[in-house]
Parts: C-alpha cells; structure tokens; sequence
C-alpha cells in the first residue's frame, strides 16, 4: 500500500493536485482512492491497513448505497417474521429521514461526524430548498439513530460495510441527560392522572352499558392490554374456575398473533362481577368464527379505535369522568378524561398493589409482574414501584440499631 502525490493539467490549462492510495484489497484486488489532502489519505491508508488484516475492508466502488442497504434492512426484518406494526415504522424512518438525506451516500462513505451532522439536520428539519422546516423531536431523532444503526449492523453481517459508525458516536453524556430530561418530563404515574381513581372507577362501571359493558370491565378488573383483549377467545375463559388465560393477541393491523413476550402467556383470575357479566354476554355475544370474546358486531376481530370512540369515551362521558375541552366552534365542550384503555391497566396494577384499602390482601411484586404479563420484575418496578406501600423506616431503623447493638 502506497500513498503517492498526483498531478496533472486539464483541458483548459489549469495545473491539478491530489494524493492517491494505491493498495490491493483482501481479495488481492488492485483499489486506487484519491484525496484532496495528504492527511486524509494517509488516515485513510491506517484505516484500510486494519481492515484489509481482519478481512473486512469494503471499497467505495464494491459498496451499495444507504438506500439499498435499507431495502435490505427491510427484507431481513420481514424474513425475521417481525410483526407489520414494528416493520412499518421502520419502512417509514427510511422513507422518511433516513433516505432523503443519505440514501445517495455509499455505505463506506460514511462516517460518525456525517451521522452527527444527519441528526443535527433531523432536529433542525433541513428541507430541500422552498419546503417548510420540519424539525423532528428528540424522541423521533433517537429511535431514527436507533433504525440507521440496525441498518448498518444488517449490512455489516453481509460484508457490506466494514464497520456501524453510528456505534462509534460518543454520546453516553448526552443520553444520560436525554434520560433524565425524559424522566422529568414524563414523571410517575399519578392517580387522577394517568390512573383512574376509585371513585372514577366505581362511576365508570355503573355508566357501562350495552356490548361495551363487558369489555370495560374486564379490561378494569383483569389488566389485559387492548390487544389481549381483542383477541381473547371464549375457550381461554373458564367462568367456572374464574379465570382466564392471555394465549394470544390482536395487532393494530387485527392480526391474531402470540403475545408481547413469554411473560405474557399468563393466568388472570376473574372477580365476580366480570364472571357474571360474561355469562350474560356470553348469549349475546356476536358469532366469530374465531370464538372472539370481543368480536366486532360482524363476527371479526374489532378495531382498537372503535373501542375506544363508541365505547370507552363515551362511557366516561356518562360516567362524568371528563376534562373540559373545545368544540368544533371553539365552544366548551366536556372531553373523556382517559385517552384509551391502558389507563384501566394502569388501575388493574395500583388495585392490586393496595388492595388492603379495599379490605383484601396486597400483592408482591412478583405477583403483580406474573399478573401484568411483564418480562422482568424490573419493569414492573420501574412503572409502578412507587405505587407498593412503604413501612415506617423510623421504625425499621429502630429495631435494626437495637438488634445490632443488642
């Protein structure tokens, strides 16, 4: 490998200089790249010595563009069996971010100051020139970062590029603050916020009627996500014994697959109100060729967005569970306070973890975990920790000091 200084005169007379790197490949393949800068072309040629030693130096003229290593990127996620609902955001931030400002740059021509100056553009919503400036948040500039690397590990592991420059950014300070900013802004579960209280919840069961009784109230007393709820089949319910078994769910898209995760094939059991309620619903319930528990009036799986706008709002509406809201005139107007169903499984979690209130046992974590259909305690604690009751310290710290100087 050599680096050589190269000059030449054009057609019109003017006297040209550049530096060229003149190597043989891993593959024993002559490669010639050419700088405008002596610095750059003997970095180039440390850098290209290392990789052609491990056998994983990728030339510009073998690379393929940004682009087509996201339709790769693609491919390997569907061949993976990733759900549509994972897959179609993915397809959107390539479509979207990635593509317009790099889909054109080889593989190999990038590098971890482009990705921080494609982030940087991302947050400042650099348009082409006469669009209108489109920043993308925080929160939408990191899952894309996220989306670029997969991309780039896709390629890696098919010998396209030598390396994922999107790991090579130093940014563990700067997440570390996007973290705590986040953790500030979104704070802890509050009761009456995010969390129906009890009162709420007693108004909200006497103001369910109709087909949307059943699924309400199961949703509050079982803490089923809406997606467990919708695919839940009348042979996974056992009125008899009082539970209920979560083997299945129903995607945004009502395709019927496995759950979240292992943790979330799991046990529920059913209190009497619920048990009753499905009884009397099980004779009215809509035909399913799937034995839907909550079937659309068709006999299909139903559609998230129809729960919630001809069931749950109106239901809090009539149960006066409202926040004040305008009109289409701008009049005032009385709004549902919760926005969907997980704010019954944000109930179902505190319900179980302060049931002495309401006179019954209260749960270990672990039990709440098994019953949430969470993958580890930790998240479990990370969401509602707050919520599990505290003893006295005062007192704890008593009988520890006079056990130890006893």
């Amino acid at each position: 490998m050599s680096v050589r200084k190269r000059a030449w005169t054009t057609s019109k007379g003017l006297e040209k200089e550049a530096w060229v790197v003149d190597y043989v490949d891993q593959t024993g393949k002559r490669r010639l790249k050419t700088f405008a800068k002596k610095k750059l072309a003997n970095d180039f040629e440390a850098t290209a010595n290392v990789e052609i030693r491990a056998g994983i130096h990728t030339a510009d003229s073998a690379s393929i563009t940004v682009a087509e290593a996201g339709m790769l990127w693609i491919e390997t996620c569907e061949r993976a069996g990733l759900e549509r609902a994972t897959i179609d955001p993915y397809r959107q931030h390539l479509r979207l971010h990635i593509e317009p400002y790099l889909g054109r740059l080889r593989l190999s021509q990038l590098s971890a100051p482009m990705v921080r100056e494609f982030e940087d553009r991302l947050a400042r919503g650099d348009m082409p020139e006469g669009a209108e400036p489109r920043p993308r948040s925080p929160a939408m500039v990191r899952k894309v970062r996220v989306s670029l690397s997969a991309l780039l590990s896709d390629a890696q592991e098919r010998g396209l590029v030598s390396r994922n420059v999107v790991r090579e950014l130093r940014r563990s300070r700067k997440r570390g603050k996007e973290r705590q900013a986040e953790k500030r802004q979104k704070g802890k579960l509050k009761v009456g916020v995010d969390i129906p209280t009890r009162e709420e919840i007693k108004a909200i069961v006497e103001a369910s009627k109709g087909r949307w009784r059943p699924i309400l109230l199961t949703a509050i007393f079982t803490g089923l996500r809406a997606s467990e709820l919708r695919g839940l089949r009348w042979h996974d319910v056992d009125l008899d014994k009082r539970e209920l078994h979560v083997r299945q769910r129903a995607d945004r898209y009502s395709k019927i697959g496995k759950p979240k995760s292992d943790a979330g094939e799991r046990t529920v059991p059913l209190t009497p109100i619920v048990v009753n309620t499905l009884k009397e619903w099980k004779l009215a319930c809509p035909k399913s060729g799937q034995w839907l528990v909550f079937p659309s009036s068709g006999g299909i799986v139903e559609h998230h967005s129809n729960i919630v706008a001809r069931g749950l709002a109106p239901t809090l509406i009539a149960a006066g569970v409202t926040v004040d809201g305008k009109g289409e005139d701008d009049g005032p107007v009385k709004l549902a306070k919760y926005s969907g169903l997980h704010a019954f499984r944000h109930f179902y979690a505190s319900w179980c973890i302060n049931r002495r209130v309401d006179g019954g046992l209260e749960l270990p974590p672990k039990v709440v975990q098994e019953r949430l259909g969470h993958s580890s305690i930790m998240m479990t604690m990370d969401v509602y920790g707050h919520l599990f009751p505290r003893g006295d310290d005062s007192e704890e710290l008593a009988a520890a000091e006079s056990s130890l100087l006893a």
